[in-house]
């Protein structure tokens, strides 16, 4: 018995037992044992005694930490992540025409390639150049502009250009906020750069004609309508493209903008 009761205080498998630190001895204070230096480098094998519990993971625990990672091969668990399971890979920087007519022409393709590049030149120049031109586009505004000097209407034309520059990167901050809450991940920049050019391009030939035939016509509220509704289509596209969304999501963290935009530039008109 007292044989039994020395093996069992020695082995670390067994309940009780002395910690595998102490090797093959108990302490130095125990009778019919001789002391001996802890080993040290050992560590406890306590997870596999008895009454012990093992920590353990599913799949490979490296792909597991790593937020870009699928799981290995034999998973059959299929995972999506937003902006990581169809995105391509970004394409070249376009140059500022390719940009401009690949909106109105190729958006798809324009929108996967530039969702990874800042166009901070081209939306806001030509975001100001729209603004310039807006204040035209109402008749009692044209007409204070015209009957003013040249001096008093030079201010209030760039004051206006700035003001439609300043809305339309806030409200392109505000859709890019509701994309990233709706689980898009796309970049702040590309996604309010984009944004200020579709608000602009497309609102392009109403302004247009509103410089010649004024903003109560009908023709050109009937085209106010409908470069508004290319409009939501442009930017439920883009903010699809780029924060990798649904288009339902989409048009949803684009709402508030185009909501605006309908308030501020197309009601005034009716």
């Amino acid at each position: 018995m007292g044989g039994f009761e020395n093996r069992r205080r020695q082995d670390p498998n067994v309940p009780g037992g002395y910690p595998p630190e102490y090797g093959q001895y108990a302490p130095s204070g125990e009778p019919g044992h001789h002391g001996r230096p802890p080993a040290y480098g050992q560590p406890p094998a306590y997870d596999d005694a008895p009454g012990h519990t093992r920590a353990f993971t599913l799949g490979e625990p490296a792909q597991l930490a790593d937020p870009y990672a699928y799981g290995s091969p034999d998973d059959n668990v299929a995972t999506y992540r937003a902006g990581q399971a169809s995105a391509p890979p970004a394409g070249p920087r376009l140059h500022w025409k390719q940009l401009l007519g690949g909106i109105l022409l190729r958006p798809g393709r324009t929108f996967w390639q530039m969702r990874d590049h800042s166009m901070w030149g081209p939306a806001l120049t030509v975001t100001f150049v729209y603004g310039l031109l807006a204040v035209f586009g109402f008749d009692a505004a044209r007409k204070d502009v015209l009957d003013a000097n040249l001096s008093a209407s030079v201010p209030w034309v760039v004051t206006t250009a700035i003001a439609v520059t300043l809305c339309g990167l806030t409200l392109g901050a505000v859709t890019n906020t509701l994309a990233r809450q709706l689980g898009g991940d796309g970049a702040w920049a590309p996604t309010i750069g984009l944004a200020l050019l579709i608000t602009s391009l497309t609102d392009a030939p109403r302004l247009f004609f509103a410089l010649f035939l004024g903003g109560g016509n009908s023709f050109v509220q009937l085209l106010g309508w409908l470069t508004w509704l290319a409009c939501a289509a442009l930017m439920t596209s883009m903010v699809g493209k780029s924060h990798d969304l649904p288009w339902l999501k989409a048009l949803g963290a684009s709402s508030i903008q185009l909501v605006a935009l309908l308030m501020l530039f197309k009601l005034p008109l009716i």
